[in-house]
């Protein structure tokens, strides 16, 4: 495994290079492992339609709260997709969701052409995960018309899936799903798997 990550490395450092974006510039805090992690991300594993390769490649990347490479190449294409999480019974927003939305708006703030996809259902006092996640960030500053609701979602495999569609009608180049670090791996798995090798996916871990 070492051995194919150094080889990763070395891609990455000239796939940057090739297109004029230093490894520095990837990430608010620079890090190899946001450059690997990049790299893996457009790989025919990672980008790929066969379930074991996923998942294989996907278990070689660092989780990590850097922002992705592809946010900086293609902010405008790239689309931040934040994960929901259960509301309280009275449709409020536990402490897990927050840490979610709050790395999801310092994203948001660095990469203001990005659009962004709130995703989860199960209402809660006739309110949605993604209802509750959008008047969240709307409060703190992000445009209204920036942020989709996919709303129908019971399940991160729904996630993937409902917002893959979402993606689609959008012509979205790559996603950038926004969870806690105990989620994400399975979460890039679900969404790899969904979008069938047309974009690429990374992860910001939440705190």
């Amino acid at each position: 495994m070492g051995a194919v990550r150094r080889t990763v490395v070395a891609t990455a450092v000239a796939a940057t290079a090739a297109v004029g974006v230093s490894t520095g510039q990837a990430a608010a805090t620079p890090a190899i492992d946001t450059v690997v992690n990049g790299a893996l991300s457009v790989t025919p594993l990672c980008q790929g339609t066969i379930d074991a390769l996923i998942i294989a490649c996907t278990e070689l990347e660092k989780l990590t709260p850097h922002f992705p490479l592809m946010l900086d190449l293609n902010p405008r294409g790239t689309h931040l997709v934040v994960l929901g999480a259960g509301l309280t019974d009275d449709g409020k927003i536990r402490p897990v969701l927050e840490e979610r939305l709050e790395a999801a708006l310092r994203a948001a703030q660095r990469y203001p052409e990005s659009p962004i996809v709130v995703t989860g259902g199960v209402p809660r006092n006739g309110v949605t995960e993604a209802q509750a996640m959008k008047d969240w960030l709307v409060v703190r500053g992000i445009p209204p018309e920036r942020i989709t609701e996919e709303s129908q979602s019971t399940s991160t495999v729904e996630n993937a899936r409902f917002t893959n569609d979402v993606l689609l009608e959008r012509r979205a180049t790559g996603a950038v799903l926004v969870t806690n670090r105990d989620h994400l791996e399975r979460a890039m798995i679900n969404f790899r798997q969904a979008v069938d090798a047309r974009i690429p996916v990374a992860g910001i871990v939440a705190a």
